[in-house]
């Protein structure tokens, strides 16, 4: 599994994950669209009936989607599920949702629970699945909905599941890498060092890394993966260590239980950190991250956390606790549902709707489906620092439609 939600779900709660509320069509549309207060902007019209916590279905409209949650899975996947099922309820009854009903299953966290899942809601007659959530399980999912012309917009950030039809609204790391690496080079750090952990998510990282730096003017000096385990880390840090006094920044793409820890061995390696810019993901943004003094003034890629906090505080209101930071997925994946549902006829879920080059706009900024499945958004840079990440590069707010 590639990071965060199926790398121990460590995506579930320190990540930002998610998108956006959305508008479809050419650039004029999708900013209209975007403003708040709008249509689809992040100022709810209004709330409406609540259904049953336990009801397998929401809303009582005519187009039916399926949704795919590990519900009865145990530990944190269990929970974020929940969480996001509460977010696709908010959806309905904030956006208007009264034309959608959404067939609600159960895959208990398994590839089976799932394949089994996708054959139910589309003899119910669904016309687009939502979920599931991991990897593992989105290969079943898709040939069951393949078979009856069925397009899925899955939640797994593995983006090897990623195909024609099928669709991720998660964050990928290459994402991450691409706006990092881009910005560095842009503002003249063009020999990159990088330590990166040796599990599922270093493997995405690494293969994107070695791709766009080239293809950015870049130059990749030393590379080197590290073990989980901190004790072992030490061969891989002096490697780098040793390259430290040819290069203009060393990427670090981990999280907070091991970014504090490399940079306090590189430091001990005698790699001066005040001299070389560091750069991370969207991992990094994270509480342990920005209380780390060796890592402040670093940069990483990642949505402005504005839109967000004000759906975290309408999910408070309406469920008295937090939602999980995936729950944004099946918010807004509903929330475009709804949209294409009212403006797009009998194609709103069709190939050419769903991967518009120009994107849709969100709580999280600007996105779009590629036609292999895969997505692009557009991400801020911020800095670190003691009181949290600041903005140094705001997010594009519209993508180039010759892609």
């Amino acid at each position: 599994m590639a990071r965060g939600l199926e790398a121990k779900l460590r995506f579930l709660s320190s990540r930002r994950a998610l998108l956006g509320v959305l508008s479809i069509g050419a650039a004029a549309a999708l900013a209209a669209c975007s403003g708040k207060g709008g249509l689809f902007g992040d100022t709810p019209p209004g709330e409406g009936p609540r259904p049953s916590p336990n009801s397998t279905e929401i809303g009582t409209g005519q187009i039916k989607i399926g949704l795919i949650l590990p519900l009865s899975a145990t530990g944190n996947a269990g929970v974020a599920a929940q969480s996001l099922k509460n977010a696709a309820e908010m959806a309905i009854s904030e956006r208007d949702g009264q034309n959608i009903k959404l067939l609600v299953k159960d895959d208990g966290g398994t590839a089976e629970g799932s394949q089994a899942a996708a054959q139910q809601v589309v003899d119910e007659g669904a016309e687009l699945i939502l979920g599931p959530l991991f990897g593992h399980s989105v290969g079943g999912v898709a040939a069951i909905a393949r078979a009856k012309g069925v397009p899925v917009i899955a939640f797994s950030t593995n983006a090897d599941v990623a195909a024609s039809g099928v669709y991720l609204l998660s964050f990928l790391p290459e994402s991450d890498v691409d706006r990092i690496v881009s910005y560095a080079v842009t503002n003249g750090k063009r020999s990159f060092a990088a330590l990166m952990p040796d599990n599922a998510y270093g493997t995405v990282v690494e293969a994107s890394f070695k791709q766009i730096v080239p293809r950015r003017g870049g130059r990749i000096v030393a590379l080197e993966r590290y073990p989980l385990d901190p004790g072992k880390m030490q061969g891989a840090v002096r490697a780098v260590a040793q390259a430290a006094g040819r290069v203009d920044a060393i990427f670090l793409p981990d999280g907070s239980d091991a970014v504090p820890a490399v940079t306090q061995a590189l430091a001990a390696s005698g790699v001066n950190l005040k001299r070389l810019q560091l750069l991370g993901t969207g991992l990094w943004d994270d509480a342990r991250i920005f209380a780390e003094p060796a890592l402040h003034g670093g940069w990483y890629a990642a949505p402005d956390s504005t839109g967000f906090r004000n759906f975290a505080g309408r999910y408070r209101t309406r469920f008295n606790q937090d939602p999980a930071r995936a729950a944004t997925l099946s918010y807004d994946a509903v929330t475009l549902v709804i949209a294409l549902a009212k403006t797009q006829g009998e194609k709103r879920f069709s190939p050419e709707v769903l991967t518009n080059p120009a994107g849709f706009a969100g709580i999280d900024g600007i996105f779009r489906f590629r036609s292999d499945g895969a997505n692009e958004r557009g991400l801020a840079v911020m800095r670190v620092g003691p009181t949290g990440g600041e903005i140094i590069s705001p997010a594009t707010r519209a993508f180039s439609t010759g892609r």
